[in-house]
């Protein structure tokens, strides 16, 4: 008799409950980057997915349970979509009825690792216990990685700290699903209270506290959009509040909006928020800033940005492409294996990538500048080289650009130098400074385009009515190129604007164009004009601040109104 043979018992998955913070995605944890680069299916609503996206591998199948609003749907029966992160355009319908449950426990049990990401802590404010009951019924290994909880974060980053030194009472309460029970207890406390409830249910959660105890003075802040760049705190009292919030015209929480935040006791130091609100004092709070350059060149800058509590947009102005004759560029490549140079110059990070992409070509790497001097025009040049596995001999000393590289540059030497010839890969626009400087050393200069610069394509309709409109706070502007091509893709940025610009020649485009400049850099660095602009709005924030009026963006003045020109 033969020996039966059983079936494979089936691949199981394994699930991860991931809290992903109150709104601002560098409050993930470390543990949460984790799970998120090693996930299958990635299953959240749309607003997280948002948070949480960038740290998923490429080809992650994304699942979010938003529903349809629209008039003719039923609240809670819309159709999540599945899509992909490659952007590819394999899009599936899941089926209406397929709530976050079946869509967590179908995965899991296909084998896939799921990771189930929650706005705030998946303890504390999303009610995932059925989810993690149903896994483990199923005999589906889950864990539970937690994360900064919105009662708790929202506070922090308005500057409300919630205990004293005294170890102050701190209760939290859902407005949304308060029983008069609860309302009772809190009220009768005299600790602080933290308040997760709706704009429109702020007035009405002050009253229950009032009604249970409470003094109608007794201070409370409000913040909406918490931990964002949307982030915007009202401090009144329990009797004011809702006076204040009419004044301040607030619109009502949208639906599906994150949770507006109240914390209420008189030892929650509302009244120290003026000191304590680090995060909506941040010099370029809420700013809109566009940043136009190609994106591999904006990532850097667009960081920095957020940095100073900006809002960058980055709008392409300049596409790069291959020569129109690449046989030039390619036996200068070839000449670096064989010899031909001493040194090799690059001017951009584009002429680096371009230089690399041609190394692949041909099976070439790294070690194919063995025996060359390599020299960078700047910092962002020199990162570009360490990233392909060289470090440059030559990084100017002193201004970044051609001049600086050309003071810091040694003469050719026919007794040190066994070859006298200088491969310098560039735009096919480039200036000739550095080629005329080289040969005034001495040396001989194979001047080869590397790549062509080219106007981008204009940006979408609503950018560029946001640009001509005012409803950009500022512009960067890092070279005269950057200026005339977004005057030409998508016309002339609004006169409320900002207009920073790196460096006088940039400055005199600018101004050539009919733009008032109202910063400019220190050096030709895009990292020093970023910090430019925030010094410019640190001190128009202390100058409103001095003059007692409100803080407000440039986007927000009057359309037409007198800009004082900056000294920067």
């Amino acid at each position: 008799m033969s020996p039966t043979t059983l079936p494979a018992p089936p691949e199981q998955g394994h699930v991860t409950f991931l809290g992903a913070g109150p709104g601002d995605p560098g409050l993930l944890t470390l543990r949460a980057v984790e799970a998120l680069a090693n996930a299958d299916v990635l299953v959240a609503e749309h607003d997280v997915l948002d948070v949480v996206r960038t740290h998923a591998r490429q080809g992650v199948a994304e699942v979010h349970t938003d529903t349809d609003t629209s008039a003719s749907s039923t609240p809670g029966t819309g159709t999540p979509q599945l899509t992909v992160v490659d952007g590819a355009s394999t899009t599936a319908a899941v089926p209406a009825n397929r709530d976050a449950v079946h869509l967590v426990m179908e995965a899991a049990r296909g084998g896939k690792r799921v990771v189930r990401a929650v706005s705030g802590d998946p303890g504390l404010d999303a009610y995932a216990a059925e989810e993690m009951l149903a896994c483990a019924s199923a005999g589906v290994p889950f864990e539970v990685v937690p994360g900064v909880a919105t009662a708790v974060g929202v506070p922090a980053y308005a500057g409300v700290p919630l205990r004293d030194a005294q170890g102050t009472d701190v209760r939290f309460v859902d407005a949304r699903t308060a029983s008069d029970r609860c309302w009772t207890e809190v009220g009768a406390s005299d600790g602080t209270v933290v308040v997760s409830t709706t704009l429109d249910s702020v007035a009405a959660a002050a009253g229950e506290l009032v009604s249970a105890g409470r003094k109608p003075d007794t201070p409370l802040t409000v913040t909406v959009a918490g931990t964002t760049t949307r982030q915007r705190t009202w401090t009144a009292t329990l009797g004011t509040i809702a006076q204040t919030l009419k004044q301040a015209k607030v619109l009502p929480s949208p639906e599906g909006a994150r949770p507006v935040i109240a914390v209420v006791g008189e030892r929650s130091a509302a009244a120290q928020r003026d000191r304590l609100a680090w995060f909506e004092s941040k010099p370029l709070f809420g700013w809109k800033v566009l940043v136009p350059r190609t994106k591999e060149q904006a990532a850097s800058l667009s960081d920095q940005l957020r940095s100073y509590g900006a809002v960058p947009h980055e709008v392409p102005t300049i596409a790069v492409e291959p020569p129109r004759t690449p046989q030039q560029m390619e036996r200068a490549v070839k000449g670096l294996v064989t010899g031909r140079y001493e040194w090799i110059a690059f001017t951009s990070v584009n002429a680096v990538k371009a230089v690399r992409e041609k190394f692949e070509e041909y099976g070439l790497d790294a070690r194919a500048f063995a025996g060359i001097k390599v020299a960078a025009v700047g910092e962002q040049t020199a990162k570009a080289l360490i990233a392909f596995g060289v470090k440059p001999d030559l990084v100017p000393s002193g201004e970044q650009s051609a001049a600086g590289l050309l003071e810091d540059w040694p003469p050719y030497d026919p007794v040190f130098d066994p070859i006298d010839r200088v491969f310098l890969p560039r735009a096919d626009i480039a200036t000739e400074t550095l080629v005329a400087g080289l040969i005034e050393l001495g040396w001989e200069v194979d001047d080869v385009t590397a790549y062509r610069t080219v106007r981008a394509s204009p940006p979408p309709a609503e950018t560029r009515e946001a640009i001509k409109g005012g409803g950009f706070d500022a512009v960067l502007f890092t070279s005269s190129s950057t200026v005339r091509n977004l005057v030409g893709i998508a016309g002339k940025p609004h006169n409320v604007t900002v207009i920073a610009c790196i460096g006088p020649a940039t400055a005199k485009t600018a101004e050539e164009h009919g733009l008032r400049v109202d910063v400019m850099a220190p050096e030709p660095s895009v990292h020093k004009l970023a910090e430019a602009l925030a010094d410019f709005g640190a001190r128009r924030r202390l100058a409103a601040l001095e003059a007692g009026d409100p803080v407000t963006r440039p986007s927000e003045r009057r359309p037409g109104a007198r800009r004082r020109r900056s000294t920067t």
